[in-house]
């Protein structure tokens, strides 16, 4: 892993004339690759702690891969575009979080399990007053899930289903029942976003992390409250009519984000982009 921005000690340029310059032109020095520790992860990745009126208030961050044309997912999935440092990192952005929310045909489609308590994170997570794990928060009109799932029936903290007024009593009834906590984040049928996010901060999880679907996240920046996306680049072609990392209608004018660290490893860029 090496850090490419922002420009650190281990980026600057040589002074002119130092050890090793000929004719005393600055050179770039190259970053250091190695893996980095978990712990280096997640100092690179801790979440901002924005407040309003003296209270924290939610972060809500992304967590995607696409390939170089575009492609989220091969076959329906996107664990083939993905890689070793990928996988640090999605479980270090999990470690991080208050709960991780995720669409409900991302579930059936990526057999989600719950998060698990990793050693790794036990203290870190202890001191920010964090549950042993991350919920799962899962954004699901029609509740049409299978409640007999790990992800229901055995996590470490109850998983969530985010849902709206309208939902049928009788599926709501049903997660209840297979220890799902539903919380009605809409007046019709489906959810809106911006009332899941407050949702979530009443119940004290202002620290959220989304793993998509990309319909997901095509509704999340429709509504305007995504934070921050943090976006692997995966150096794979795959063409095909894969759906890219956000789906849906278009918004009325393109969001500006900007970068705030771009890593490297094996030609895999971990790019991470927050709200100006």
């Amino acid at each position: 892993m090496r850090r490419l921005f922002p420009v650190t000690d281990e980026t600057v340029p040589k002074a002119p004339g130092s050890p090793g310059e000929e004719g005393g032109a600055g050179v770039l020095e190259a970053p250091a690759d190695r893996e980095w520790s978990l712990a280096e992860l997640a100092a690179a990745y801790a979440y901002p702690e924005p407040t309003a009126g003296g209270r924290p208030v939610p972060w809500l961050r992304a967590n995607m891969v696409s390939t170089l044309d575009g492609a989220a997912q091969h076959d329906g999935r996107s664990q083939p575009i993905s890689s070793a440092a990928d996988m640090r990192i999605f479980g270090t952005l999990r470690g991080l979080a208050d709960v991780v929310i995720v669409g409900a045909e991302t579930v059936r489609q990526e057999g989600y399990r719950p998060a698990r308590a990793r050693a790794e994170f036990a203290e870190l997570r202890e001191a920010a007053g964090q549950s042993p794990a991350p919920a799962i928060a899962v954004v699901s009109a029609g509740l049409d899930l299978d409640f007999s799932l790990p992800l229901f029936a055995a996590p470490v903290v109850p998983t969530l289903i985010l849902t709206g007024a309208a939902a049928a009593p009788e599926r709501v009834a049903a997660a209840e029942k297979a220890g799902a906590r539903v919380v009605i984040a809409g007046d019709g049928v489906g959810v809106e976003p911006a009332r899941a996010v407050r949702a979530l901060g009443d119940l004290g999880y202002t620290r959220l992390l989304t793993e998509g679907g990309p319909r997901l996240l095509g509704q999340l920046v429709a509504a305007g409250v995504l934070d921050e996306l943090c976006l692997a680049v995966s150096p794979m072609l795959t063409a095909g009519d894969a759906q890219r990392i956000a789906g849906g209608p278009p918004v009325a004018v393109p969001q500006r984000f900007v970068l705030a660290s771009l890593l490297e490893e094996e030609g895999f860029l971990f790019t991470r982009y927050q709200r100006p």
